[in-house]
């Protein structure tokens, strides 16, 4: 599975305001956010304190420790768009991801080693971001790579706005999934370090659950 996202960012944890003239869907509250994401979209919401958007049918969501996803960030593989909230980061992926993710990581091999790595797909819902990236409340959920409204979804894929339809640029799903098992498990052995650092390793034991 691949699908096709704009052009990299110059920096993993900023991008471009993806919020055009008009009125500021922030400051007008959560009833004009949750239009925002639905007119320029294109994508389903629900509630309106906090607003969330609905998976499965536009796009499936990766979760990751957010360690784990801002080290995934430096690296070159390409995402489409990046939320932040609170101690965990998401990666858009195309609708039916989330199903994939559990064969995926025993096709490559991860099985239980990432178990850090989960998925949001069809039914799930996640807290909505801000539009304008890195703006919110602390702790509130951020856009760290913004969905951009207007570009073509790839063709062989089912439609989500925010990934365009560059066709050689489309990241391979399979690569996305293996970068971030990689880093999800390089933070559990980094933590199980300085664990056994802090005590001895009969009272630190090295395991993965």
């Amino acid at each position: 599975m691949a699908f096709t996202v704009p052009p990299p960012r110059p920096s993993p944890d900023t991008g471009p305001d993806p919020v055009g003239p008009g009125p500021d869907p922030v400051g007008a509250g959560p009833a004009a956010l949750a239009r925002w994401y639905e007119q320029e979209l294109g994508w389903a919401t629900e509630g309106h304190d906090p607003v969330r958007l609905v998976t499965g049918v536009r796009f499936d969501v990766l979760e990751l420790p957010a360690e784990a996803g801002h080290a995934l960030l430096r690296r070159p593989v390409r995402t489409g768009p990046v939320l932040l909230s609170g101690v965990r980061m998401g990666l858009l992926v195309a609708a039916g991801g989330a199903d994939e993710l559990p064969g995926l990581l025993d096709w490559l091999e991860w099985g239980p080693i990432a178990p850090d790595l989960t998925a949001v797909g069809a039914g799930g819902r996640v807290t909505a971001p801000s539009p304008r990236g890195g703006a919110g409340s602390p702790g509130a959920a951020v856009w760290l790579r913004p969905p951009e409204p207007g570009l073509a979804p790839g063709p062989a894929l089912p439609a989500l706005a925010g990934f365009g339809s560059s066709g050689g640029d489309a990241p391979d799903l399979v690569r996305l999934v293996d970068a971030a098992a990689t880093e999800c498990h390089r933070v559990r052995l980094s933590r199980a370090r300085a664990g056994l650092r802090k005590g001895s390793p009969a009272d630190q034991p090295l395991a993965f659950s």
